[in-house]
């Protein structure tokens, strides 16, 4: 094998490598300093946003991710540490509505429906915080997930000059939530290539005024 292939060949193992190190040190840093799990600490903001996933795994058990981000939002409504809460998640199909789910067990829990708006088109985190700021009108908002994933919202939010910090919902162990850190490696990557492409949200639409 000559040098050159050799270098090559290093350089293509190489390549994805630094990639991913690379887009996933930039989320982390944009996102130090902004990220809160006692809700005692938390500062308010006047709107909240809690990004969406289904309720059950692929057995009909309940997903803990879902279960863990209803209960991160209650608790941050209930500390009055925000005023108004969207929801944003996938309704791609008739079947399948995270957004009114999510809805449902939050009253279910005792939070007022009237401080509840629903974006429907939350496909993707990247649309999530897009449309928070085009269509909902905000620019400053309190994301509601877990750490990793309010990392990549609070990024998105910082090239959209929004002011954004993260509300931490509970993790999962890492022996259950593997595939889940897995994947999000690669979305980070995606955010930068979203941004490079000049990416738009699947959906915009007309706006919507949430109350003073």
């Amino acid at each position: 094998m000559t040098r050159k292939r050799l270098f090559v060949i290093i350089l293509l193992i190489l390549l994805p490598v630094l990639t991913i190190y690379f887009c996933n040190k930039k989320v982390n840093d944009a996102a130090e300093g902004k990220l809160y799990k006692d809700v005692n600490s938390i500062p308010f903001n006047r709107v909240g946003l809690l990004l969406g996933t289904a309720k059950y795994l692929s057995n009909k058990s309940i997903n803990p991710y879902y279960a863990y981000r209803i209960e991160a939002a209650k608790n941050l409504i209930k500390a009055r540490k925000i005023k108004f809460l969207i929801i944003s998640g996938d309704n791609s199909r008739k079947d399948y509505d995270e957004p009114t789910q999510m809805r449902t067990d939050l009253i279910n829990s005792g939070i007022d429906s009237a401080i509840i708006f629903l974006d429907y088109a939350g496909f993707r985190t990247f649309d999530s915080i897009v449309r928070a700021k085009e269509v909902f009108g905000q620019s400053s908002l309190t994301v509601i997930s877990q750490q990793f994933h309010n990392e990549r919202a609070i990024f998105i939010a910082s090239k959209e000059n929004m002011s954004a910090i993260g509300f931490n919902a509970n993790d999962v162990s890492k022996s259950i939530g593997l595939k889940v850190q897995l994947r999000e490696k690669f979305a980070r990557v995606k955010v930068f290539m979203d941004y490079l492409f000049g990416k738009k949200p699947k959906f915009l639409g007309p706006k919507i005024v949430l109350p003073n």
